[in-house]
């Protein structure tokens, strides 16, 4: 099953993002017991350079795996985010696993 995480920055962070990136990227990257990082990246602000959020997707067994995946991020953990979902997720335009 598929979940998108959306999560979107707190106000004033950006310091904060740019220097907790490296081990975000590293987390997505890494190993996850019954988790594959599938697709994700930034949200950016209209000038287009400032990244203010994030869209990840991820497949996971079930909504409780999922949650723990994004609770380990340490974007989460550096308290980043003034909001995070995670949901559900039909990925069926694009899907390369649905040809």
């Amino acid at each position: 099953m598929y979940f998108a995480i959306v999560a979107v920055d707190r106000p004033g962070v950006t310091d904060l993002r740019v220097r907790t990136r490296p081990a975000h990227r590293e987390y997505l990257h890494a190993p996850h017991p019954s988790v594959t990082y599938r697709l994700g990246g930034p949200f950016m602000a209209p000038d287009g350079a400032t990244m203010i959020g994030s869209l990840i997707v991820i497949e996971a067994p079930d909504l409780a795996a999922a949650e723990r995946f994004s609770a380990g991020d340490p974007y989460r953990k550096a308290d980043l985010f003034a909001e995070v979902s995670v949901r559900p997720w039909d990925w069926t335009s694009g899907n390369p696993d649905k040809g």
